[in-house]
């Protein structure tokens, strides 16, 4: 029913053309059969971060950070400070939690999302910041740019390193021992951060160079894992102790010469990377691929997840993941394994993908080929389409449901339709004691 509130896409008349995998109405699995829109914004909403159980802030292209309570969808705050768009946002967890801003405007601003207050704003940085790193155990937080700047939990500059390359940090992941990973063009480059009495101190202590393109995403896997995906298709996991690579998959795609449909350039570029510490989900092109975090395997895939770019994944558990899109939907997939009866896959799926390596090997690979892991299946579970633009990303609340950001300048609250009507129930029943009864 949620497909036709807005009037629907023109993608859903072009079913066969596109190759996407369709759902019915009908979709028993899908609980958020009620939405709440969330106005406020006035441009692009790029940025969601959770707060606590029951609030997250918004933050995108106005300038504007919104805190939100995704339980009843009030508006709670409008932080106001930035005069361009937000670049980077983050959490602060230690002792009273603190909101951290950056902007094009070349400044970064420290909140209190309680009050709504600027507490610090630091103004005429050298290059807009890109992303901030939150480290909560240290005290400290990071931002990265033309410059990787170290500041206290009150927004003081600790000390800066120069990147010495002509091109700025896109990412940046937290990594045992005091080190952080920085993601610079197809570079990896890894910085340990010291401690000398008062003083701080940050400097590069190693350089990954695998990637054939730029580094796109990097995520945490688990303690001794994290992983890097690139413009060209690539996906590395690395030991988080030694930064040595752990396995190496690209993409490949290789469309049959026999195709009938006109040749269109198919993007391959690794997009988002997300993880539960056991799998690692990845957004490629428009499709969706689920790999092994022990192994780097693909163990699961969905070449045409949706209709265009997907744009953010995440993964509930090993069986559920979801995944959003610049067509404007948020798809939910079941993690299948595949019966035992079923007929092997295909080697055209493993062709996709060269095979593992791994820095600590330099030796020649067998000519045996390894045995083909045990393949799974995306199944389609979900649909949830209410927004008119580009899906930025979402963020899942267990008791609250999903919250989803649009490049239409809106946040949608879809909601467990039981849970609700289960709420609003017990809410009449109240009504009904205090009142005395019927």
């Amino acid at each position: 029913m949620l497909r036709w509130i807005f009037g629907g896409r023109e993608a859903q008349n072009s079913a066969e053309k596109s190759g996407v995998l369709r759902i019915g109405e009908e979709q028993p699995k899908n609980c958020f059969t009620e939405l709440q829109v969330l106005k406020g914004h006035f441009d692009i909403v790029r940025f969601l971060v959770q707060i606590d159980d029951f609030r997250c802030a918004s933050a995108g292209d106005d300038g504007l950070v919104l805190i939100w309570n995704v339980e009843t969808g009030e508006r709670l705050r409008e932080l106001r400070g930035h005069s361009r768009q937000i670049t980077a946002v983050a959490v602060l967890r230690r002792g009273d939690v603190r909101l951290v801003t950056a902007s094009s405007d070349r400044t970064v601003s420290l909140w209190d999302p309680d009050t709504g207050n600027r507490l610090r704003t630091v103004r005429d940085l050298q290059s807009s910041v890109k992303c901030i790193l939150a480290l909560p155990t240290a005290g400290t937080l990071m931002s990265g740019g033309d410059q990787l700047c170290v500041w206290s939990d009150e927004l003081r500059l600790r000390c800066v390193a120069e990147t010495h390359r002509h091109a700025g940090i896109s990412s940046l992941i937290e990594l045992p021992d005091d080190r952080v990973a920085a993601a610079v063009e197809r570079r990896l480059v890894i910085y340990k951060l010291t401690a000398h009495g008062d003083a701080l101190t940050v400097v590069e202590v190693g350089c990954q160079a695998d990637h054939r393109d730029h580094i796109r995403a990097l995520v945490n896997v688990n303690d001794r894992v994290f992983a890097s995906g690139s413009l060209a298709g690539e996906i590395i996991l690395w030991d988080a102790l030694d930064c040595s690579v752990l396995a190496y998959q690209r993409i490949l795609w290789e469309e049959p010469e026999s195709a009938t449909m006109a040749h269109e350039p198919v993007e391959t570029s690794v997009r988002h990377l997300a993880s539960n510490g056991n799998l690692v989900a990845a957004a490629v092109g428009s499709g969706v691929y689920v790999l092994s975090a022990a192994t780097g395997a693909a163990l699961a895939y969905r070449k045409r997840a949706h209709d265009s770019d997907v744009l953010h994944t995440a993964l509930l558990s090993d069986s559920e993941l979801m995944s959003c899109s610049e067509d404007g939907s948020v798809r939910m997939w079941d993690i299948r394994e595949l019966p035992l009866a079923a007929e092997p896959a295909s080697a055209g799926f493993f062709g996709m993908w060269t095979s593992a390596r791994s820095s600590k090997q330099t030796c020649a690979p067998s000519k045996k080929s390894p045995e083909p892991p045990a393949v799974r299946t995306l199944e389609l579970t979900g649909d949830l389409i209410g927004h008119s633009g580009a899906v930025q990303m979402f963020l899942a609340f267990p008791e609250n449901g999903l919250l989803t950001c649009s490049a239409d300048r809106q946040l949608i609250l879809w909601k467990n339709g039981e849970r609700q009507s289960r709420l609003r129930g017990l809410a009449l029943f109240r009504k009904l004691e205090e009142n005395g009864g019927l």
